[in-house]
């Protein structure tokens, strides 16, 4: 494992974040080697790319790109070649097949993919929202929510918030459950299906609270990833979802995916929960 570092660049006459996620996907099946990933976005004239072709030389790297504009994707292609320069095309080769088989030219308008339009910034105010009131940091954000997620430390309210505001743009705000800590009044005057429960089992959550623990150079002994005081946790946080009559997602070995998954499930249906 290791040897030399690889760079992978990613040019794009746009924002560059497709080929990047290309690149990231395909990085991610070699760990364990050096691989640094370098986005070179809005690349729109050949000095440009030569200019960028010339920084990628000067260590061991790929190019990956991201070009509708056939003059500068020859350009970048021919450069490369040149400087024996591996490239790698994310989008022409699929561009391609569709045409053929519509029958139709495509528009070849750079970025189209990320034209900020209405849902664009939706998603982006979402996003504020859920930092401004991540953690229950300001009780008034609660009315101002979509959604609010609650649950004891480590049940993936903060990354699940900020899936559903990337993703779906819902301004999801989150209240964590300490035991013996009253929640905020405000959240117990929300309207039905408004507040979203999250648990997890107690043998999962320890080991979980353990490795958080390893990551700040602390040891296992605080009550924090105790067996015994996180069951006790749990159980308060149900005696909370009761009294909130909300429904509860266990995410137990879910991915953040799933979780959201089931949570938008549960609030298209609009239904009255009673515990």
């Amino acid at each position: 494992m290791g040897g030399p570092e690889l760079t992978v660049y990613t040019v794009s006459d746009a924002s560059g974040e497709t080929a990047e996620m290309v690149a990231k996907a395909a990085a991610l099946q070699f760990r364990g080697h050096a691989i640094k990933l370098v986005r070179l976005p809005r690349a729109r004239t050949p000095e440009q790319i030569v200019g960028m072709i010339t920084l990628a030389a000067q260590t061991p790297c790929v190019v990956t790109f991201t070009m509708v504009d056939a003059k500068l994707r020859a350009s970048l292609q021919a450069e490369s070649t040149k400087r024996g320069i591996p490239t790698v095309d994310v989008m022409d080769p699929l561009i391609t097949c569709i045409s053929r088989a519509l029958g139709a030219e495509p528009r070849l308008e750079p970025g189209l993919l990320h034209h900020k339009d209405e849902q664009y910034f939706n998603r982006m105010d979402a996003i504020d929202f859920a930092i401004k009131y991540d953690d229950g940091k300001d009780p008034k954000g609660l009315v101002k929510a979509d959604l609010v997620l609650v649950g004891v430390s480590r049940t993936s309210k903060t990354p699940t918030c900020m899936y559903l505001a990337q993703n779906r743009g819902i301004k999801a705000s989150n209240v964590p459950l300490v035991l013996g800590v009253p929640p905020p009044e405000e959240l117990f005057h929300l309207p039905a299906g408004r507040v979203i429960g999250l648990t997890l089992h107690s043998r999962t959550l320890t080991e979980i609270r353990h490795q958080r623990l390893a990551n700040l150079g602390l040891g296992p002994s605080a009550s924090y990833a105790k067996q015994d005081h996180i069951e006790r946790e749990l159980d308060y946080a149900e005696g909370i979802f009761r009294r909130l009559r909300c429904p509860v997602v266990d995410v137990t070995h879910k991915a953040i995916e799933e979780t959201a998954a089931e949570i938008l499930e549960i609030t298209q249906r609009k239904e009255t929960y009673v515990l």
